[in-house]
This record gives structure tokens, sequence and C-alpha cells, in this order.
């Protein structure tokens, strides 16, 4: 055999190899359990598949047709009240009806190297993720009372940094950074944040989870802020997630904040129970168990939880 039918040879082995491997990568875990299994009260619970390559499907983002609008249940209606917002993540109403809309992206950072920060990129650029933040909170009004925002404003400020909740209180509007927690004097019907915002309490900032949730108490004595985990399991230490991966309670009567609840991978979703007065979250839970492993969850959170993330 000579040298060029032996080196012909063993690019075919390779290139076959490259082939198989490429479609063991993209094929993925195959999910076993039927929806309504995983989902519920009570979810069945698969064995861990643990993987070195994650199982990632990523909806193309195509956005709307013109006139189109998602299909409402029975009895309710839905229709487009404001399109050709620049990467919107999070909405606000104030008492006077105008709409504020924070739109946002994740703060400049260094992610992991390599084929993991090269996928990384790859797979938040495909779902429309990978731009800078427009740093941007939009004022959407409906002004005639027909259901369609036909005003806009919108307000900048040095003092945005990767924006995402957002609440009004006694004449100030908090703002979630990914790093802070700021306010401006404020009052409905403003258009523009004028001047330095006070910073009300410093947050871990970036990482994985840059999103940075607002609630107020019932009572408006607390604010609670939601700081999700800088990785996916702790793989880089646990000191990168002092503070994090956690809920915390800012008292405005003290000035004083404290750890609220923690073990919670990425809470994000925050709300008042109105019987129980409990508050509430959704939580976004770990990747690379399988297609079945970790459910997203909603549950309740009393002073004090503690979620068992990463430990589980």
């Amino acid at each position: 055999m000579t040298i060029m039918r032996k080196a012909l040879t063993g690019l075919i082995v390779f290139l076959v190899l490259l082939g198989l491997f490429a479609f063991w990568v993209l094929r993925g875990d195959t999910a076993q359990l039927t929806l309504d299994k995983t989902t519920g009260p009570k979810p069945q619970l698969a064995e861990a598949s643990p993987q070195w390559f994650p199982t990632v499907g990523i909806a193309k983002p195509i956005g709307w047709a013109e006139g189109a609008a998602p299909v409402a249940s029975e009895g309710l209606t839905v229709t487009r009240f404001a399109d050709k917002l620049d990467h919107p993540r999070t909405l606000y109403v104030l008492p006077n009806g105008d709409v504020l809309a924070a739109e946002t992206n994740s703060p400049p950072q260094r992610g992991p190297g390599g084929i993991t920060g090269l996928v990384m990129g790859y797979l938040f650029s495909a779902a429309g993720a990978g731009d800078p933040s427009p740093n941007k909170i939009v004022v959407l009004r409906d002004s005639n009372g027909d259901g369609t925002a036909d005003q806009r404003f919108e307000m900048t400020n040095q003092g945005l940094n990767s924006p995402f909740g957002m609440v009004l209180r006694e004449g100030r509007l908090y703002v979630g950074n990914h790093d802070a927690v700021v306010s401006w004097p404020f009052t409905p019907g403003q258009t523009t944040l004028d001047g330095k915002p006070e910073k009300l309490m410093d947050l871990p900032g970036g990482g994985n989870h840059w999103a940075r949730n607002l609630v107020l108490s019932p009572d408006s004595k607390q604010l609670y802020v939601t700081v999700g985990s800088a990785s996916n399991i702790a793989e880089n230490g646990l000191e990168s997630e002092m503070g994090r991966a956690a809920i915390h309670e800012y008292d405005f009567t003290s000035r004083s904040s404290r750890l609220f609840a923690e073990g919670l991978r990425n809470p994000n979703g925050l709300d008042w129970n109105p019987r129980s007065g409990e508050l509430w979250t959704t939580v976004n839970e770990r990747d690379m168990l399988g297609s079945e492993l970790v459910p997203e969850y909603l549950t309740s959170v009393p002073l004090g939880a503690q979620e068992a993330w990463p430990c589980v």
C-alpha cells in the first residue's frame, strides 16, 4: 500500500469518526416521559443523565407578522399594544396607565474560553441575546384608550446598566441593574430620567444569570430582589456564588438588606399570594442532566428558605 493510499484511508477513517461524533453530539438526549408526566404539582422525575455536551434546541426568533397575535383562551382577546421594541424584557404598569418597558441585555463580560465559550456565544446569538444592551426604559402611552400605545418616549441615563426589574415607590422609580438597585425621583407621566441615580444597594454583577427582578412587599416597606447564579452548578467555585442564587430583602425603614432565601439557581418572576400573603417565585434550574431534568418550578418562598442548589 502506497503512502498516498494510507494517508487517504486514514483521512476517510477520521472523517467517518468525526461524522459519528458530530451526529452523537447534535442528536442530544431524547426525552422518555410525556409532558403531562413531568409537569404539575407532583412531576415524575427521571434518573439523572449527566452530559458532557448539553442538549439544546434554540427556537429561531422571527417575530409576529403584521397584525398577528397569540391565540387567547376562550373569553379573552389579545391585541398588539406596541411593537418594534429593542429586546424588551420586563414591563411595569404605572398608576396613570403608562407602561414602562425595559430594553436590555447582558452586560459586557468575559465568558468561558475555548469550545464552551464558542458554543455559548453561538447559542446566545441564535436566540437573539448576543447584542449589546440598549440600556433604555421606554414609556408606552395609550393616550386615547384604544388599547394601542400611540405614544412612546425613550428614557436613557448613564445610570442604567442592563436594567431589568422596575417598581415605583413614594415618588421614586427603583430599577434593578445587573450590579445594583438604583432610583430616580419619578412621577407618573414623566418621560425622562434626569441626573445621577441614588444607589440603594450593590448586587453581585454579571454572571450567567444577570437579570435582577424587583417586587415591593404589599405594604411597600420592603423590596425584594432576585439574583441568579453565576454558573450552572457552581463549577467555578462557591466563592463566585456569594450572594447569588438568592432573593435579597431591603428594608426601607432600617436602610439595610439581608438574604431572604437561598439555593434558588435562577429565581426571576416574583409575586405575592393574595390569600396567604406568601412570596412566590419562578426558578430556572440546572442544565446538562438530560432532557427531563431538572424541571423549572414555581414555589412559595418563606423567610430563610434554602432550596439546596447547588447540592442537588
